[in-house]
């Protein structure tokens, strides 16, 4: 299965030039149809006209994304050129505490194709 997800501009060059690995999402409906094995088309924000394709080695489920942090170093999450805390700050702008709570976190492992 082909699953098409948008980044921003930092996480989108983070991922192309190999330095993040996993990718975090809530574990929504949506990203539950997720498998190993399955690929993902990554769109670049906001134009959505950049892309490049990924393929899902592995699946990790967490209950927030503090438990999330406790098991993955900053350079597979995103960059060293960040902080765990600028990350889990920046994330917890997308995922309320209460969404995190509803749904939990997935981190997706990748490679690029």
């Amino acid at each position: 299965m082909i699953h098409k997800m948008k980044l921003q501009p930092k996480y989108y060059d983070f991922i192309l030039h190999g330095t993040k690995r996993i990718e975090i999402r809530l574990n929504d409906e949506k990203r539950q149809q997720i498998k190993i094995g399955d690929n993902i088309i990554f769109f670049k924000e906001p134009q959505l006209i950049e892309n490049f394709k990924v393929e899902v080695t592995n699946l990790f489920k967490y209950k927030n994304i503090e438990d999330m942090t406790k098991d993955f170093d900053i350079s597979l999450l995103a960059d060293k050129s960040i902080t765990k805390e600028e990350l889990i700050s920046n994330l917890e702008q997308f995922y309320s505490k209460e969404k995190q709570k509803e749904y939990g976190i997935l981190c997706i492992e990748i490679k690029l194709i």
